[in-house]
């Protein structure tokens, strides 16, 4: 059977870190790096693993690839502090490393995600297939500002169980993240070049809404579904008005338009 280590970056998590950490607790190894937090994140973390690194932030992918040079494990699970290992998809996890296909570097899993208390089953998030599980060595993050992506090298495949994700349980929690990620999301787009059209802020985000509330079904998730797809295209809207705000000259035009 081939071991496994468990990786996740942390900063200020400690409502988070025992849930999501007792349910791996059966891996071989597990490795935690965390830029600076200022709660008990890391002394929670300590009880479950010595390899705790304390770093300055130097963005999401970096931080990950840093964790990875750090394992020594044959396979990599690789966690945010509020999702959790299901109890079926820990007993699929062990059978795989032990039984699993020779060829196959990676496996993916769907992800099925809390909001607001409700498991959200439509709107486009479920089942949300992530890959998570991949050979040593067979993979790498990018390193965007947000949004990092797992590249993977080699032939990957799924897995059927389900792991939890517990994105935001209040609205409080939800608009704390998103200035910090909208303001990412727009950084991005002017590191690549994207021009702002007046179409992204009037036409995507109502696009948005339509695509996961009614073609997406996610009017079947009740008021929390609801609540999501408008938060959605709200996201959207505040990206590429943030891009706009980024754009060169956009002072001058405006003052030439009034």
């Amino acid at each position: 059977m081939g071991s496994l280590s468990v990786i996740l970056i942390t900063k200020d998590e400690e409502e988070n870190i025992r849930d999501c950490l007792s349910t791996v607790a059966w891996a071989d190894e597990i490795v935690i790096v965390d830029a600076g937090s200022s709660d008990a994140t890391v002394a929670t973390a300590q009880e479950f693993t010595q390899k705790v690194f304390v770093r300055p932030w130097e963005g999401y992918g970096a931080a990950k690839n840093f964790a990875l040079s750090q394992v020594s494990s044959d396979w990599i699970l690789w966690l945010d502090a509020d999702e959790r290992v299901s109890e079926l998809l820990k007993e699929e996890i062990q059978r795989t490393l032990a039984t699993g296909d020779n060829n196959a570097v990676a496996y993916s899993c769907p992800r099925k995600a809390n909001f607001l208390g409700r498991w959200i089953l439509h709107c486009g998030w479920y089942p949300g297939r992530v890959t998570r599980l991949f050979k040593r060595g067979s993979a790498h993050f990018t390193e965007s500002r947000v949004h990092e992506r797992l590249e993977v090298s080699g032939e990957q495949k799924d897995l059927q169980s389900d792991l939890l994700h517990y994105t935001d349980p209040s609205l409080d929690h939800y608009f704390k993240k998103f200035n910090k990620y909208t303001s990412l999301a727009a950084e991005e787009l002017a590191d690549e070049q994207r021009s702002f059209r007046v179409s992204q802020i009037t036409i995507r985000p109502v696009w948005t809404f339509v695509r996961m509330y009614f073609l997406k079904l996610g009017f079947l998730d009740g008021l929390p579904g609801f609540v999501l797809c408008v938060l959605s295209a709200c996201y959207v809207f505040a990206k590429y008005a943030k891009l706009w705000e980024q754009t060169p000259g956009r002072k001058s035009h405006a003052e030439i338009t009034q």
